[in-house]
Order: C-alpha cells, then sequence, then structure tokens
C-alpha cells in the first residue's frame, strides 16, 4: 500500500565525514606500524589511536561536545598529535596557536575564535596559562614535567585513567574541523575555517596524487603543526599514506641533518629559508644523508637555492603553492607532469587554478594564458569562510573562486608561475617591478646568502627599490659591498628594476611559518630613513 501523506517523503541519508579518519584508518589496517617519533620515544599506530581515543574521553568528561573550540599551544611533539586528533575524535574544532605570538595576540585568537578549553604543552605553559587567564578560559595541559602548585590539571594524567571512547563523533562534510588565524598584515588576525572535507581531500590529493607519499616513508616533520602546511603535509598526508612522521620539536638545520641521517629520512617538506639553513649547515661535509623527496612551500623558493639543494642532497625539490584559505595545497609540481623550475607546478586533482584581472573586484574576469593577473582557486580544498566575518569572506571569494592577493600566470602547458604579492608590488617611476624578480638575481651573487626585495617610498620616483641582504660568511657588510652587489645587479637587469640601496642585516625577520615578514623590513627600514 503507497502512502501518499507529505510525512512519508523519503529521508536523506546523512553523509559523514572526519578528518580523524586519516589517523583511524592505518590504526585499523596497519596497527604495528610506526606512526610517529620524537626523541627516544616511538609510536606505532594502533598504539597512538588508543591514546587518542583515552584523550576524547577525558575532553568529554571536561565537558567538551561537538562543534565546541579547543585551542592548542604546543611543538612538534606526541603530545600535539594526541591532542590534535583527540579533540577531532571528539567532535571539537581544532583553534592552533602560533608559539611566537604574545599572550595578547593569543588571547585574541582563544577569544575570536570561541575556544572552550585551551590544552598546552608543559613547554609552553608559561604562553598557554597567561593567554588563557586573559581570555577568561579553562586550561589543562598535556606532557610531563614537575608537577607545582599553579600547574593546571593534567588532561595527561586524565587520559590515563580514562576508558578510551569507542569512536570518533560523527561529523558532516562541511562542518568545521581546524580554524587556521592569518597572518595579520592588514588589523586584527582572521580565522579561515577549514572543514573535514577541505583538510580529508587535501591529505588525499597531496598524498596519493601529487607527492608520492609512500607507506614506507619517513617524513621530518620540522614545520610547525600549529601552522597548516605542517599540519596539512607533513602530518595528515603521511598518516594518510600510512608512513612515519619523524618530529623536530623546533627547527634547527644541524639537527635536522642529523635526523635525516640516522633516522634515513626519505621525504623532507620545508620552506625555503629552511633549504637555505641545511645548505649553510651542510658547508663542506662531503657526506651529507641523502633523501627520496622534498617538497618546498610557504613562500617562493629562489631557483639558484632549488638547484644548489639538488645537487647537494640529491634529491628533486617539487615546489608547491597554497594558503591557509586553501587547506593549504592549491598547485605543486608533481610527478605525473614533471617538474620545471621557477613555477609551482599544476593544479591538484579537483582544483582550478586561474588567472584574473586584478583590477576588476566585484566579478572574475580569466585572462588568457601567459598574462600576468590574481591567482585565483575553486575546488574541494577552498574554505568556508572566515569566522564571523561575512564581508570578508564576500570579499575573497567571488563568482565561486578564491581570491590569492598573489600575482602570478599560467601557461599553455598548464604550469602555474607566482610572481609575487600584490601587495608586494613595486612601482618605481610608473614601471612595476616584482620583487621575486629581483630576489632571484641577487640569491645568485657569490656574496648574498639571503635577500628580500621591498618597495621604500621616494619622493621623486614614487618608490625606489630597496634590498635586504645577509651576506655570506666571511664577506664584509660594508658600503663597499652595497655599491659592488649595486653595480654587479645593474648589469644583469634592466634599468628600473636594480636596487639602489643595499641594506646589511644579520637575519632575516621570519613569521611563524618561517616566512619572512617584509612589512616588518619595510617598517623597519623606511623609519631608519
Amino acid at each position: 500500500m503507497v502512502n501518499d501523506d507529505e510525512s512519508s517523503a523519503p529521508i536523506k541519508p546523512q553523509t559523514t565525514l572526519s578528518l580523524v579518519s586519516v589517523l583511524a584508518e592505518p590504526a585499523r589496517i596497519t596497527p604495528r606500524a610506526t606512526a610517529v617519533v620524537e626523541g627516544a620515544e616511538q609510536v606505532d599506530y594502533g598504539e597512538l589511536w588508543e591514546q587518542v581515543r583515552a584523550h576524547a574521553a577525558a575532553l568529554r568528561a571536561r565537558g567538551v561536545e561537538p562543534g565546541d573550540r579547543v585551542a592548542i599551544v604546543a611543538p612538534n611533539v606526541i603530545d600535539f598529535v594526541r591532542a590534535y586528533y583527540a579533540v577531532l575524535t571528539a567532535g571539537a574544532v581544532v583553534v592552533p596557536v602560533p608559539l611566537l605570538l604574545v599572550p595578547d595576540e593569543a588571547a585574541y585568537l582563544l577569544r575570536n575564535s570561541g575556544a572552550k578549553l585551551v590544552i598546552g604543552h608543559t613547554s609552553q605553559l608559561a604562553l598557554a596559562a597567561e593567554s588563557a587567564r586573559r581570555a577568561g578560559i579553562p586550561l589543562v595541559s598535556v606532557g610531563s614535567g614537575g608537577p607545582s602548585q599553579d600547574a593546571p590539571p593534567s588532561l595527561s594524567a586524565e587520559a590515563a585513567d580514562a576508558e578510551p571512547v569507542r569512536a570518533f563523533e560523527t561529523r558532516s562534510p562541511e562542518d568545521p574541523a581546524v580554524i587556521f588565524y592569518t597572518s595579520g598584515t592588514t588589523g586584527r588576525p582572521k580565522g579561515a575555517v577549514l572543514t573535514h572535507l577541505n583538510l580529508v581531500m587535501n591529505a588525499t590529493v597531496n598524498a596519493f596524487d601529487a607527492n608520492d607519499t609512500r607507506s614506507e616513508d619517513l617524513v621530518l616533520g620540522c614545520l610547525p603543526l600549529f601552522h597548516v602546511f605542517g599540519q596539512t603535509v607533513s602530518l595528515n598526508t603521511t598518516f594518510r599514506a600510512g608512513a612515519t612522521l619523524v618530529l623536530q620539536p623546533k627547527f634547527d638545520p644541524a639537527e635536522a641533518l642529523r635526523l635525516i641521517r640516522d633516522h634515513r629520512i626519505t621525504q623532507l617538506n620545508g620552506v625555503p629559508t629552511m633549504y637555505i639553513r641545511m645548505l649553510e649547515a651542510a658547508g663542506d661535509d662531503a657526506e651529507v644523508p641523502s633523501l627520496r623527496m622534498c617538497v618546498s612551500g610557504g613562500a617562493a623558493l629562489p631557483v639558484a637555492v632549488l638547484e644548489r639543494f639538488q645537487r647537494r642532497f640529491g634529491a628533486p625539490i617539487h615546489e608547491g603553492y597554497g594558503l591557509s584559505e586553501t587547506s593549504p595545497t592549491a598547485t605543486v609540481n608533481q610527478p605525473a607532469f614533471g617538474p620545471r623550475a621557477g613555477t609551482v607546478g599544476h593544479a591538484l586533482w579537483g582544483i582550478d587554478v586561474e588567472v584574473a584581472e586584478p583590477s576588476v573586484e566585484d566579478r572574475i574576469e580569466l585572462l588568457p594564458a601567459g598574462e600576468v593577473g590574481e591567482i585565483v582557486v575553486r575546488g574541494h580544498n577552498v574554505f568556508a569562510g572566515y569566522l564571523d566575518d561575512p564581508e570578508a569572506t564576500a570579499a575573497a571569494v567571488v563568482d565561486g573562486w578564491f581570491r590569492t592577493g598573489d600575482m602570478g600566470t599560467k601557461d599553455a602547458e598548464g604550469y602555474v608561475s607566482i610572481v609575487d604579492r600584490k601587495k608586494d608590488l613595486i612601482i618605481r617611476n610608473g614601471y612595476n617591478i616584482y620583487p621575486r624578480e629581483v630576489e632571484e638575481l641577487l640569491i645568485r651573487h657569490p656574496a648574498v646568502a639571503q635577500c628580500a626585495v621591498i618597495g621604500l617610498p621616494d619622493p621623486g620616483r614614487g618608490e625606489e627599490v630597496c634590498a635586504v641582504v645577509v651576506p655570506e660568511r666571511g664577506e664584509e657588510p660594508d658600503e663597499a659591498l652595497g655599491k659592488a652587489i649595486t653595480a654587479w645587479a645593474a648589469e644583469q637587469t634592466a634599468h628600473h628594476k636594480y636596487p639602489r640601496r643595499v641594506v646589511f642585516v644579520d637575519e632575516l625577520p621570519l613569521g611563524p611559518s618561517h616566512k619572512v615578514l617584509k612589512r616588518e623590513l619595510r617598517s623597519r627600514i623606511g623609519t631608519a630613513g
């Protein structure tokens, strides 16, 4: 008998997805395989999954419910991994806190995200406790450390006494999984909301379509896990492939070389400054450790550095591109297409990357191949929007495309090249100058170890090109060297592009993700006159 009552309409099945599956699946399939290593501690997938479920039970006992936001203040340690997946297992949303923030900045993230609880590693309790106090949010600790009268409750101890939850909480693919805060180059940082679908898909295509990560790989986890690059490409991608992650709590180039040698690391993910510092640390050592594959992202990798590293370490570097808002990977040089130095490769599977007219803001006008414009992205990696900021979201996502703010090109073969950030463009005497082009040139000078090119206000020309240089060891950073670099550059490039001013520094200012902070250089050097 057919019931025509409207109430008998078919029920649509609920689709579920959780980022914690990237850990739960290898724990089910290869429970005895090593998941993560930190110092002398080594944990296999089965053991790690049990520990995560116990931590999730402890979070539930503390009242953490699905949809709640939980902040994590921790370095690259196994306790970060346990806390991260425990929050997801409980159905809550992770809010990673960069460790270079001061308490007032961290407290803003806690308040803005609506965090219900802060999990602080014992090595970071000064930052975690003070920021939690200012935000008025409870704090628990993970990790070992001597008990003290002022120590917060230990989630690690509570997990040790808890009965692990049987399974993770089901979530919708569009539910938030992690909230990453942007660097805040203009005003306060914005919370980029990434969904379970965003992060599961990005880890999956990175592992199996783009980076050729294999279950037998050992991946060096030197990128900060509080950052989207380290979280997706190192942590989630490694676990998605069932490989092993070897953690380095804080990046040090000499220690990184030792870890690569001792553990026979096969894959390295890093930002350009890491590759530069590892080359410096390797020095003239005849026996540098070998690698199978490297991935670079987070900032432009100078071609000269790529070439030197590949010769020295015998492994290709696959440069990629992405942002917090794109989970992060949008493009990468992939084995299927063949790497091309100076580009960031092709769009990942299921993702479109194009170039649009930058001056048109209310719609997307795509440009022909080869023309310079603003990089725009659409696909499963594009975020759900900025937390509680519909105006910023509407400005960033237009006609279904995310406007990156980066200038670049896409050639007829689909290779994408990043020219520079729109805001970093230098206009001198009416001519557009892209700092990356000048940086690519200067890094080839034998006296230049690192450099950043910025524009400084100039009353006659609008802006003047300034090179901020870290000299090679043994070079005297004086006026004569500055003039020599300027004269050399003038012979290598167009008249309007070469730097008229060279400023020497001991080191370039870096953000939490090891990206050069050009806004700080402009402020510091511009103020100094």
